[in-house]
């Protein structure tokens, strides 16, 4: 059907866009320039930074956040890609209503996709009007995460699409070994499964503590590895590390926490790092030793390569002293690693 290859295109378009979008986010935050415009949705009241640039009223009505050319441009587009993204899920919404009685898709699910961009969207706006509150940013990175994570699961969800030479027919339902008995299949595939959302949920917990990081600055605060201030247990203050309002007309802009307060937020991602590699570790493992659950152990493979890239990007990141490239990449791996927890958690379904 013409309409099935055209939601299958939206879908796919949206995975690869909000990827984009995503990664520029970090690159826009890493860059400081989350407040290269202080309005929203335009920027200094204008479509592109270069009317701000040619307009000096627009410009004085802000006289604490002069124009800096480049870093409102790097804000802007990353604001298009995001615009560009909505208008695709509600195109994916508009035929999902449209077409209902053929049962496409779930209206509830397409639905759910639709709130949760535009709750992203006005964590958008509040991120730039509220100065850069870390509860806001960090919801703002967990809501970006969701929407890609929504339209990945759509995009694995829909009729006729194939993965290592499965169709999706029905529903993604994983296939078997030939071998052992149907009960011992169908108990190895539900541990697998439990194993699977376990390590879902952990990297979900890491990603809120990777936001958490990002936004109070705290990334710094451990120059080394994987020693924290040359001691494996540095003065901390985790009293104030999470204290999640702080307060409005605060100027978040490089962090205004003190730096135990930040060595805290640091060890908590970095536990919540071994934690996550744990359970995707034991999760993917059972995959592959078992290997009753055949279609899924080229997600068990994708999950470790992932994880194993991660990990090294985020090492890599504190040894080389944070250089943007790999402080950008970080935020990269963590959204191709939780693309691959999906594909795994989607491969153990018994549905």
């Amino acid at each position: 059907m013409p309409v099935a290859r055209w939601i299958r295109r939206l879908a796919l378009a949206g995975v690869l866009l909000c990827f984009v979008v995503v990664v520029l986010g970090a690159y826009v935050r890493l860059n400081a320039a989350g407040l290269g415009c202080p309005d929203w949705p335009g920027c200094y009241g204008h479509v592109t930074p270069l009317g701000a640039a040619n307009n000096a009223a627009a410009q004085a009505a802000f006289p604490n956040r002069p124009l800096d050319t480049g870093k409102a441009w790097k804000e802007m587009v990353h604001r298009y890609a995001a615009g560009t993204l909505v208008l695709i899920v509600v195109c994916i919404t508009a035929i999902a209503i449209a077409y209902r009685r053929k049962k496409l898709l779930s209206i509830p699910y397409v639905a759910a996709l639709l709130a949760t961009i535009v709750v992203q969207a006005a964590l958008g706006m509040l991120t730039v009007t509220q100065l850069l509150k870390p509860l806001i940013v960090t919801l703002h990175l967990v809501f970006g995460m969701t929407t890609l994570a929504l339209l990945y699961w759509l995009w694995l969800s829909l009729p006729s699409h194939s993965w290592g030479g499965m169709a999706m027919h029905n529903g993604g339902r994983a296939a078997f070994n030939g071998g052992g008995s149907g009960g011992s299949a169908g108990a190895a595939m539900r541990i697998a499964h439990q194993l699977a959302l376990i390590g879902l949920v952990a990297l979900a917990i890491q990603i809120t503590l990777g936001g958490w990081t990002s936004s109070n600055y705290a990334a710094v605060a451990c120059p080394d590895f994987p020693t924290c201030q040359n001691s494996w247990w540095p003065h901390t203050d985790y009293k104030s590390a999470f204290v999640l309002w702080h307060g409005l007309g605060i100027n978040y802009e490089g962090g205004i926490l003190d730096n135990p307060a930040r060595v805290a937020i640091h060890l908590t991602h970095r536990l919540g790092a071994l934690v996550a590699t744990l359970a995707l570790g034991a999760a993917a493992a059972f995959v592959l030793l078992r290997k009753t659950v055949a279609t899924a152990v080229p997600a068990a493979y994708a999950v470790l390569g992932a994880l194993a890239l991660q990990l090294t990007i985020g090492i890599s990141m504190v040894l080389k002293a944070f250089p943007l490239r790999l402080t950008t990449a970080h935020n990269a791996g963590a959204a191709l690693l939780l693309l691959a927890t999906l594909t795994l958690v989607r491969r153990v379904s018994a549905r």
